[in-house]
């Protein structure tokens, strides 16, 4: 649990370093909201694509190889960070995203189920509610690390960046994206030093992934298919629409608190507010690890999508500081649903366990198409009301959390009894 916990740590720091990236970038680049948004859809595009594979590497080198692999790969990718800033580059930054997301997704299929399995099945979620509070833990420190060390430099108008002849600007855009390097040179050193620890480290083995075969993703080794599990299929879009949900509204707030009619911030200060939102998961999720030993995880996660829903829907209807700060409140339910959401549907699977784990990372590229989705919305109608698509996605995971939450649980308890009966 202490490995586990820290490697959800720093994909939890890489992720939320996104938001950051997102604003600056976007001044850099001279980007509209949906051109902007290709940072989470090249982001989160890697869990889709990378998560099969992921799930093979887990049966080809198990869960530790795997995680170390996947530790080299994120270091590469942040490496990568400095030839893009060098040559100014968005297309570069963005194949470095990819890379570093690829090996953020091998992490995700290994220590996701490892943790959910490392004690009894009816506590999985708040094991993993507990692990995924240090990510969140990472999601609050990475804004306060951006702040100070990304948006460092100061920028100048759209209206004179547009006005520079194309030798001044390409070297502005040098000068502004120089200060990614030191950050994402030591995230690569420090992603590097891991893996060299983690690979020295013995883990317990696991073998409830030894079903996987190369090409194989609907048949398991008992003839079974991750096809005929509604609750896992209906878990997967849960876990889009979560994800979506999620980064939509932390990509947009710097944006969104820099408007005259919320709170009329500079980026630099609004970046600060943004450990808020990813703060308020983190307390949320050590809050709800004990939480969901007392109650049923239906509830819990049916209640806090209904609260999260209300909760954007009363941004969308105000101003100033009340908008900026229930959107910031969300932060905290959204804290049980993740962990919640993916132990639901994992629920029952036995053998095809990995399959299904890879198909909820995948489900994890609604964070590329949601936010893409949003950005094209707010360049329509603005950034304030184009957060009705967050609402409408915590709107399906109320529907999910109390309908395939209480199926999930009945099928622990037929499997419990037919334990007993044994």
């Amino acid at each position: 649990m202490s490995i586990a916990t820290m490697l959800f740590f720093m994909w939890g720091f890489l992720t939320c370093l996104n938001d950051i990236l997102i604003p600056h970038l976007k001044a850099i680049f001279d980007l509209n909201y949906a051109q902007a948004m290709l940072v989470q859809f090249c982001f989160f595009s890697s869990y889709f694509i990378f998560a099969l594979p992921s799930g093979k590497l887990v049966e080809w080198r198990g869960y530790k190889g795997t995680m170390v692999i996947g530790l080299l790969v994120m270091a590469a990718g942040a490496f990568l960070f400095l030839p893009a800033s060098t040559m100014a580059s968005f297309g570069v930054f963005l194949t470095a995203l990819v890379i570093l997301a690829a090996g953020i997704t091998s992490l995700q299929v290994a220590a996701n189920p490892y943790v959910a399995h490392l004690g009894p099945p009816e506590t999985s979620a708040a094991r993993l509610n507990l692990s995924q509070a240090f990510n969140s833990f990472g999601t609050f420190v990475a804004p306060f690390f951006g702040s100070a060390l990304i948006l460092t430099t100061t920028q100048v108008s759209e209206e004179t960046l547009r006005s520079y002849p194309v030798a001044l600007l390409h070297q502005y855009r040098m000068d502004q994206a120089s200060s990614v390097r030191l950050p994402y040179l030591g995230i690569g050193l420090t992603l590097v030093l891991l893996a060299i620890a983690l690979a020295l480290v013995k883990l317990p083995p696991m073998d409830f992934t030894r079903d996987i075969r190369p090409g194989e993703l609907v048949e398991g080794a008992d003839g079974g298919s991750i096809w005929r599990h509604p609750v896992l299929l209906a878990g997967a879009l849960g876990i889009f629409v979560y994800v979506g949900a999620e980064v939509s509204i932390g990509s947009f707030l710097v944006n969104y608190f820099g408007l005259p009619e919320i709170a009329h911030f500079p980026e630099k200060v609004a970046a600060r507010y943004v450990s808020l939102y990813w703060g308020g998961a983190m307390v949320g999720r050590f809050v709800g690890s004990w939480l969901l030993t007392k109650l049923k995880t239906s509830t819990v996660l049916g209640s806090a999508a209904v609260v999260a829903c209300g909760l954007v829907v009363t941004s969308i209807l105000t101003h100033g500081h009340t908008a900026m700060w229930v959107i910031l409140a969300v932060g905290l339910f959204n804290s049980v649903m993740f962990p919640s959401i993916f132990t639901v549907g994992l629920t029952g699977l036995g053998p095809l366990t990995s399959k299904g784990s890879s198909l909820m990372v995948a489900a994890i590229v609604g964070g590329a198409l949601i936010p893409l989705a949003e950005g094209h919305l707010a360049d329509a109608i603005g950034v304030h009301h184009a957060f009705v698509i967050p609402a409408v996605c915590y709107i399906y995971i109320a529907l999910f959390g109390y309908l395939g939450g209480r199926r999930a649980e009945r099928e622990i308890a037929e499997i419990e009894a037919a334990q007993a009966r044994a």
